[in-house]
């Protein structure tokens, strides 16, 4: 609109200056001038009124002709499309560091062969691997990759100050000293505004870098979450759908193994990080605070680490048999909006308490294939402890959350159902005394 307003008058002024410029030039043309003689001239000897009537009819004239030529000039700048925006430049996709914690496993080839494999850009991905315990053989494995990872090494190898009667558990609190210092220098020392954590004994599935791209916008935007996990505690394949691989939840508990968080809360935890066991300090309430992780249906990492300073706890009952996702979910291009808070308790609160509820012995003796989900309802500790080990759930709590649960209420499927482990609908929090 400017651009047409200032060509009109641009126009109009263009038009005036022209017959300026003409009617200087009719009275100065000879015998345009009263008392002027000029024989050449046609008008020459007619009567002074008679010329200036001719002038006034020439002038007249020209004016017609130049505003013809001006509404000419309007109609074609009106005719004229807009010139198109110039389109915004895209936005930078972010850069989202993969820190690998490693100690004294040379099996960490395992891990970073897949990394590297499904990666999908160096420079958005760079792969950090740190390193405790000054094991040499896996340093040389580490250093084999030569620039495809940066290598950086703990520098304090000595053992930590323990109270004696947590003697036995001196190899958790060097994991939680290596945990500080190496996600101190991803947010300090390099500056990055996120990263994912994975243990060195981690598989990673063929969609797990685009499954994180899709979900750190979320964990920006939403701050009842905070953080997004690859993997499903109840994750084994007989309780999950692995037809729909792109299904993602809301859980209050912390699963970690393979775990996306932002800078900023770096910044809250750093000063107050514990001097051992950092998984399920994280899983307290106080650093909680009524936050929420997003998980997947099927795990995007499988653990093949027996070996170790929990001395295979659960391995053998549950973390050899995790489902590691082998469809790859083009989550960037899906609508992940639903995972927002309300809209997520509106649509899944909703689906919990209209299933109907069944007794564990007709879910256990019904195929229930191609039937709609259900509910099975716990009224205390005992009773859902009870319940979990009957139908292969993983049956711990922390802090009175149970694994992969959320606002109490556990999801899996059992022989082809979708099933809801779920306290009363007038459920009020979690009870830590449960733990």
């Amino acid at each position: 609109m400017l651009k047409k307003t200032g060509l009109a008058l641009g126009g109009a002024a263009l038009f005036l200056a022209w017959n300026g410029l003409l009617l200087l030039f009719l009275w100065s043309r000879p015998g345009s001038v009263p008392g002027a003689r000029s024989p050449a001239s046609p008008g020459a000897g007619r009567p002074l009124p008679a010329r200036l009537l001719q002038l006034a009819q020439d002038a007249e004239a020209e004016l017609r002709r130049q505003r013809e030529l001006l509404l000419q000039i309007r109609r074609r700048s009106r005719a004229r499309p807009p010139r198109p925006p110039e389109p915004e430049p895209e936005p930078e996709p972010p850069v989202i560091p993969v820190l690998v914690l490693a100690c004294d496993r040379s099996s960490v080839r395992r891990c970073l062969d897949k990394i590297l494999r499904y990666r999908p850009s160096a420079r958005r991905f760079p792969v950090i691997v740190s390193q405790d315990c000054g094991h040499a053989e896996t340093a040389r494995v580490i250093a084999s990759y030569g620039a495809a990872v940066a290598h950086i090494r703990q520098p304090e190898l000595a053992d930590v100050p323990v109270p004696p009667e947590h003697r036995k558990f001196q190899g958790y609190y060097r994991i939680s000293r290596h945990y500080r210092w190496a996600l101190g220098q991803v947010f300090r020392t390099f500056r990055y505004r996120a990263a994912i954590v994975v243990e060195d004994d981690l598989e990673v599935a063929p969609d797990f870098f685009e499954y994180f791209q899709a979900v750190l916008p979320l964990l920006r935007r939403d701050p009842s979450l905070w953080c997004a996990s690859a993997w499903n505690d109840n994750g084994r394949e007989a309780l999950v759908d692995a037809g729909h691989a792109e299904l993602l939840y809301r859980t209050d508990f912390f699963p970690g193994l393979g775990w996306l968080l932002l800078a900023e809360l770096w910044d809250e935890l750093e000063p107050k990080w514990p001097a051992a066991f950092w998984d399920d300090w994280m899983r307290q309430p106080e650093q909680r605070r009524g936050r929420s992780c997003v998980r997947p249906e099927v795990s995007r990492t499988m653990t093949f680490g027996r070996k170790g300073v929990s001395h295979g706890q659960f391995f053998d009952q549950y973390l050899k048999f995790i489902k590691l996702n082998d469809r790859f979910v083009p989550f960037t291009q899906l609508d992940l909006s639903y995972l927002k808070k309300d809209e997520y308790e509106r649509f899944f609160l909703q689906q919990v308490y209209s299933a109907p509820e069944v007794q564990l012995e007709e879910l256990q003796k019904e195929a229930g294939k191609d039937s709609g989900p259900v509910r099975l309802q716990y009224r205390g500790r005992d009773s859902f402890k009870a319940l979990a080990k009957a139908l292969g759930l993983m049956d711990d709590l922390k802090s009175g959350v149970p694994r992969a649960g959320y606002r109490g209420i556990v999801s899996f499927m059992c022989r082809g159902r979708r099933v809801f482990l779920a306290p009363p609908s007038d459920w009020t929090g979690y009870d830590p005394s449960w733990s």
